[in-house]
């Protein structure tokens, strides 16, 4: 199996009814700031269906290192990040671990940690290490 090179972000926010154009402007200014970074494969701002409140920022990237650099880009920390910061407090992003290539789907293999579930903030990845205390 290759290697996961997909990377799905998904921003939930709760906008209420009031905030709603100025919500909108600030996820246009992060689309923008996003969409030109390398590695960015595709965005948009969905909106439920059956809720108004409920809005969507969803980004493509070709890998976890792709996605991990454009947050480093001052242009997104200073147009994306206010925006993604107040999204619901949730897991976010997820790697590809099937993908429909248009013929056929293909399984990748996970890029998580054998002892991702075991290892934390704060954590020493190693078993003679001790952890670090705050």
């Amino acid at each position: 199996m290759p290697a996961a090179d997909h990377l799905i972000v998904i921003s939930r926010f709760h906008v209420p009814p009031g905030e709603r154009e100025e919500f909108l402007t600030a996820a246009d200014e992060a689309l923008e700031a996003l969409t030109d970074q390398a590695g960015c494969r595709a965005a948009d701002l969905g909106q439920a269906t059956d809720d108004p409140c409920l809005l969507l920022l969803r980004t493509e990237w070709a890998g976890i290192g792709a996605y991990r650099r454009a947050l480093s880009s001052f242009d997104v920390k200073v147009r994306a990040v206010p925006l993604l910061s107040t999204c619901i407090d949730e897991p976010s992003v997820f790697e590809s671990v099937r993908r429909w290539d248009g013929d056929r789907i293909i399984a990748h293999t996970s890029g998580l940690a054998a002892d991702a579930d075991q290892i934390g903030l704060g954590s020493a990845a190693g078993p003679d290490i001790d952890p670090v205390r705050s």
